[in-house]
């Protein structure tokens, strides 16, 4: 192991020391919001400080194994043994080097999840529709929490736009990779003659920005409009200025909320919303930046860029990015997207190991 990497190692270790003597002591709780903070970063460090100790562990047993090839009545123990710890060492460095790679700040946010029917008409609405059921059917097999933000459902039952709210640990870890074009090929339910039509959506996927005043937003630079919601919801519904929104006039952004009775609701999660699509699009200029002096093998999380395909007659879904082709659609279809985001997060690991290899 390099010097370097072991120094940064041993650092960690007496920052594990540091965080317990700090969470033990009586007064932590007293700022729920430091304390929040110190257990995040105990949670991150504790398995690498483990790792760190297995791979001493084997460096000990290989420095013991060296002492004992000078017996001859030990050495064929002891080469045995040191051929153990190497391998056993070879692996956890490797290891190590990966839990060392820089963390993305966001991964452990909730996040916003927003799919928009773009070129297809009803059908894209539809599939919209699909891809938000595909989502939500993953947020619970993780058993993470769904807030529903806003909605505008489209004449056949999908949507036209949709964001929704998932709480759990790591969601943007698990999905970030989700942002850009989704396209469809398949024979809609509207089609008499069997042709398959092809047609697309678009993914956000934005980290949840911790609150409002982590973005930066003056009052000033906000219009808010209120109006009478529209759709289901009884006569209350139709009776009061309830729906809320939000345009940010130096972005440009827009924000409709309109599915809660009260206005106060409506204008807070439309505060949620825009917060995100502000860090997003902070963090979109800055990931831009980086990608310009190295193109990223997941893509440029640009929501023009075609991702994905899913293809119905044939039960393929393909990833352009990383050229994946798994042939059960159904079961992605319902949620079952673990393979898929485990191949991307490794892609994404092994062209950070190599871009690590590079500046070494």
């Amino acid at each position: 192991m390099k010097a370097s990497m072991q120094g940064k190692l041993d650092q960690l270790v007496n920052r594990l020391d540091e965080l317990n003597l700090l969470l033990s002591s009586e007064d932590i709780v007293s700022d729920m919001g430091q304390y929040r903070r110190l257990n995040r970063e105990h949670a991150e460090l504790s398995p690498v400080v483990e790792q760190y100790g297995r791979w001493r562990a084997a460096h000990g047993d290989e420095r013991d194994a060296l002492e004992m090839l000078s017996d001859p009545a030990m050495k064929a123990f002891a080469e045995d043994e040191l051929q153990q710890a190497r391998e056993r060492m070879i692996v956890l460095e490797r290891d190590l080097q990966a839990m060392l790679l820089p963390k993305d700040p966001n991964d452990d946010r909730n996040i916003f999840v927003e799919i928009r029917a773009g070129t297809g008409g009803d059908e894209s609405a539809l599939f919209a529709g699909d891809l938000l059921r595909m989502y939500l059917r993953y947020a619970e097999r993780k058993q993470w929490q769904v807030e529903m933000m806003s909605e505008s459902a489209s004449d056949l039952g999908g949507y036209k736009e949709v964001i929704v709210r998932l709480i759990g640990q790591g969601a943007f870890s698990h999905l970030k990779f989700e942002s850009g074009g989704h396209r469809v090929q398949r024979v809609p339910a509207t089609e008499a003659q069997g042709r398959i039509h092809t047609s697309a959506c678009t993914v956000a996927v934005m980290p949840e920005a911790d609150e409002v005043a982590e973005v930066t937003i003056n009052p000033a630079d906000l219009r808010i409009d209120t109006f009478r919601a529209s759709g289901a919801g009884g006569q209350h519904i139709n009776k009061t200025d309830s729906a809320v929104r939000v345009t940010h006039l130096p972005t440009g952004i827009v924000v409709e909320c309109q599915d809660d009775r009260s206005q106060h609701k409506n204008k807070d999660r439309a505060l949620k919303v825009l917060a995100a699509r502000i860090k997003d699009k902070q963090d979109q200029a800055a990931h831009a930046k980086e990608a310009a002096t190295r193109k990223s093998l997941i893509g440029s999380g640009d929501r023009s860029e075609r991702i994905r395909t899913y293809n119905f007659p044939q039960g393929r879904m393909t990833d352009h990015r990383i050229n994946l082709t798994l042939y059960r659609l159904d079961g992605i279809m319902d949620g079952d997207l673990d393979e898929m985001i485990g191949a991307l997060a490794s892609e994404h690991q092994a062209e950070q190991l190599a871009a690590l290899g590079e500046t070494e």
